[in-house]
């Protein structure tokens, strides 16, 4: 029988159901996904999250083959609005201000899930994990900012954007521990005022210690 203008070719029908079967399948994983990682942290169970979406392993490594690239999904619309943001604040605030309300934003966004900082602090050793590319935009934004501030003399010109990076995903896995979780604010505090322009500490020899004198510790 031939096809008529308002008929769909059997074969591209189904190949458009099964999109969107898979698009279900994808969002139902995500949501599930999204409950059992708030509850476990990012080491939670993949099994525990195929069991819970009643899938098979099979199907939930075809939608996302890695653990890194479920978190990708799941943190990806997250990252995105962080990335807009350091335009926003860009715009409206001086560029010190600007930096370090972003940096308050990244610090909190990676506390999002336990154990996340040091996920997101692992993909400066791994370029090719499929949260470095999120994770590249943002230090990309951030640098921009912190460039911005040291233009202006607001900011210490030692500083790198991968050093905010690694200031502010730190804070947020310190704040993971019990007594400090309430003192983020602080910790974040004492960051900032390490950010001000003074004498290059760092770039100075530390003070010597007893164990600098006792040598390496005897087997």
């Amino acid at each position: 029988m031939p096809v008529t203008a308002h008929a769909r070719p059997p074969e591209l029908s189904r190949q458009r159901d099964q999109r969107a079967d898979a698009r279900r399948n994808h969002d139902h994983l995500l949501e599930v996904a999204r409950l059992v990682v708030a509850e476990q942290g990012v080491g939670a169970s993949l099994r525990d999250v195929a069991r819970r979406a009643e899938v098979g392993l099979g199907t939930l490594y075809r939608h996302f083959p890695t653990r890194e690239a479920l978190l990708d999904a799941l943190l990806r619309q997250g990252f995105a609005r962080l990335v807009e943001l350091a335009d926003e604040l860009a715009a409206t605030h001086t560029a010190v201000d600007a930096l370090t309300a972003w940096l308050r934003e990244l610090a909190l966004s990676a506390a999002v899930y336990r154990g996340l900082p040091t996920a997101l602090a692992a993909t400066l050793d791994d370029p090719d994990s499929a949260l470095s590319t999120a994770c590249g935009a943002l230090r990309r934004a951030g640098g921009q900012l912190l460039a911005n501030a040291q233009a202006e003399g607001s900011v210490r010109p030692d500083v790198t954007g991968l050093d905010v990076f690694a200031l502010a995903t730190a804070v947020a896995a310190l704040a993971e521990q019990g007594p400090l979780a309430e003192r983020r604010d602080h910790l974040l505090g004492v960051l900032f005022d390490g950010l001000r322009p003074g004498p290059p500490l760092a770039t100075q020899p530390l003070p010597r210690g007893p164990r600098d004198d006792a040598g390496p510790p005897h087997g």
